[in-house]
């Protein structure tokens, strides 16, 4: 309903929100069509930002500028015809609300396209009243390939043959794949893996993982025992089939390898468990992948998939410490890939090199079972609690949304937008945390506030780790139960245990190795070869325009594609991943687009180390204002 008051005696219109977002999306919708430059760049604020994910530019494009925004949407409107723009029906609907310290008025929106059906969400300033902020796009079906979902499903009757092949005989001859080839072969069964298949089996695409374990689940079931997950059940949710309303906040590990495995059951995924992915080259003239696989029993078999799809977290082999004398050390030396329980260890000594999650994890582990444990520490990490650091998602907990709407939202902002959440939630979990970060601070652990001020979801983004959401380690770090030590006080390893520089030995009876796996550059070289590796780029850590290098969209290598994360970032960027297979695969990318080859964005030397210069977190606190942390995937 339209409102109106008075104002020293002149009358000014007042609108609800819904009809602040409806008048915007109308004057938008006309400028574009028009293709008038100046009335689209007039609805953005000075201050604004837009993220494309496929709807007008077939790949993710972020957009921070009123130029810029302009520029992009009137090349591809010609082709694209976005048309209908409204206040999306059944979701999220215009409402104030607070997004990086910013008042909004936020709303979720819908249009069409030449192609299919999108969704988005809007953010108008209430500073620059009727401007836009924030503004994303992201295509959700393709018409005429719609998802066989809910009202779509089918019925079933052709399962009931009576005489002819049942459900379970159809499923186990589709996965031999003795007639055909798959027009996706993805490396790796895991969560990532798993997901991106059944997005496309939605699509009607034909997928095939390989997985080099026994069973779908171990990747998950064969880390150590006291593994969970460390941000909350509501977060990490599948597509098409959500978790039990009974399972815990904190997902462990073996239950998550259960759930894996009947996941590919329900969803009908063609695994091929406990066969490696060898080497693959890509055939010009064909179009095609040559892609080895090595099966259990040692035979091999060439696929020619027009795809291959990296979901195994672009890992490679354990990264072993180059440290004098470790070789000579009588103890056990493992991996912390290779650690499974703390059990055989009561009564011993044990030495951790490195203090990332796992190494935390295990450190309590250990120490749970009556083992001795010293942590050796080289460089600084973020350490947060768990609690604090939910902050970063918390409308997944807080707001009362559905999932596809937090989705939305929590993928709606470019990078700067990102970071700025970040930097202020940062702020806010070092307060929440002072006396934790404090305690550590006195037992001589070296912390750090991450790349950028942003936390540890910088260090994810950045490093893909470098932190520890605390679930109780530090606390034995800060009474002294568990043990610190420094890299720079290591002199090597003798027989006995380390040997430190003032002449003392640490002795040991197992040194943990939980330094990490072989960089993603390192494994494409060996999978694919030189060429492909130069010609890519960097996979993972953040692009020039913030986005992630080579991950969730085509790469300069045709049919190559890249996926990792947790939960939530495989629920997602499974979507777009499909999406844009299908959308090659339907012909209405009919020539493949060329694509840049990326560049790494240097991010060093913008390090905020807690309490530098002797800066006291309430100081940090004051300096960058207690505001609501946002929210990125």
């Amino acid at each position: 309903m339209q409102h109106s008051r008075i104002n020293g005696g002149a009358l000014i219109e007042e609108l609800t929100e819904f009809e602040q977002v409806e008048r915007w999306l109308a004057d938008f919708e006309a400028a574009l069509i028009s293709g008038d430059r100046a009335k689209l760049e007039a609805l953005f604020g000075q201050d604004c930002h837009w993220r494309d994910l496929l709807a007008f530019t077939w790949t993710v494009t972020p957009s921070d500028s009123r130029e810029a925004i302009a520029s992009t949407l009137l090349r591809e409107q010609p082709r694209v015809q976005a048309r209908d723009f409204k206040v999306a029906e059944g979701h999220a609907q215009p409402r104030r609300a607070k997004r990086t310290g910013m008042e909004v008025i936020e709303s979720t929106i819908q249009f069409e396209t030449s192609v299919g059906r999108c969704l988005g969400v809007l953010r108008l300033s209430t500073v620059e009243p009727g401007k836009a902020w924030v503004m994303s796009t992201s295509l959700r079906e393709i018409r005429g390939h719609e998802e066989p979902v809910d009202g779509l499903r089918p019925d079933g009757a052709t399962a009931r043959v009576f005489g002819g092949e049942s459900w379970g005989e159809r499923r186990a001859r589709e996965q031999r794949y003795e007639d055909r080839e798959p027009t996706v072969l993805i490396v790796g069964g895991g969560h990532n893996g798993l997901m991106v298949s059944a997005r496309l089996r939605m699509l009607g695409v034909d997928s095939l993982i390989v997985e080099r374990t026994p069973k779908v689940g171990d990747v998950w079931r064969n880390r150590y025992g006291a593994l969970a997950l460390h941000n909350e059940i509501h977060l990490n949710h599948m597509p098409y089939m959500p978790y039990p309303t009974s399972w815990p906040r904190y997902l462990p590990k073996d239950m998550l390898g259960d759930w894996l495995d009947a996941y590919a059951v329900a969803l009908e995924c063609n695994v091929w468990t406990g066969t490696a992915f060898v080497e693959g080259r890509f055939d010009k003239e064909r179009d095609v992948w040559n892609a080895r696989v090595r099966r259990a029993d040692g035979s091999e078999r060439v696929f020619h998939p027009r795809h291959v799809v990296f979901a195994n977290g672009v890992v490679g082999e354990p990264n072993m410490p180059d440290v004098p004398g470790l070789a000579d050390f009588k103890g056990k030396v493992l991996h912390a890939g290779d650690f499974g329980s703390g059990a055989p260890w009561r009564g011993k000594n044990v030495l951790i090199l490195g203090v990332g999650n796992s190494a935390h994890d295990i450190a309590q582990d250990l120490h749970g079972h009556g083992a001795t444990v010293k942590m050796i520490q080289r460089g600084s990490i973020t350490v947060f609690s768990v609690t604090s650091a939910s902050l970063n998602h918390s409308i997944y907990y807080t707001e009362n949304l559905s999932i596809d709407d937090c989705d939305l939202i929590a993928t709606s902002s470019t990078f700067p937008v990102q970071l700025r959440g970040y930097q202020l939630a940062t702020v806010r979990m070092l307060d929440i945390d002072k006396d934790l970060l404090a305690g550590l601070h006195d037992a001589g652990f070296k912390l750090d506030i991450g790349p950028e001020g942003g936390g540890h979801q910088m260090q994810v983004r950045k490093n893909h780790g470098g932190y520890y959401l605390n679930v109780g380690c530090s606390d034995l770090l800060i009474s002294g139960e568990v043990g610190l030590l420094h890299s720079g006080d290591l002199e090597g390893f003798v027989p006995e245990g380390a040997l430190m520089k003032d002449g003392s030995i640490e002795k040991a009876d197992l040194v943990v190795c939980a330094t990490g796996y072989q960089a993603p550059s390192k494994v494409i070289r060996a999978l694919l070869g030189d060429e492909i590796v130069e010609k890519i780029g960097p996979v993972w850590g953040l692009d020039q325009g913030g986005e992630m290098c080579n991950m969730y969209k085509a790469t300069p290598q045709k049919g190559l594609w890249f996926t990792g994360g947790g939960f939530a970032q495989g629920r997602v960027w499974s979507h777009y991943i499909a999406m844009q297979i299908k959308a090659r695969e339907a012909g209405i990318i009919a020539t493949e687009p060329e694509v840049p080859r990326p560049v790494l964005t240097d991010l060093s030397g913008t390090v905020w180390p807690y309490q530098r210069d002797g800066a006291s977190t309430e100081q940090l606190l004051q300096a960058a204002g207690a505001a609501e942390g946002s929210y990125g995937l």
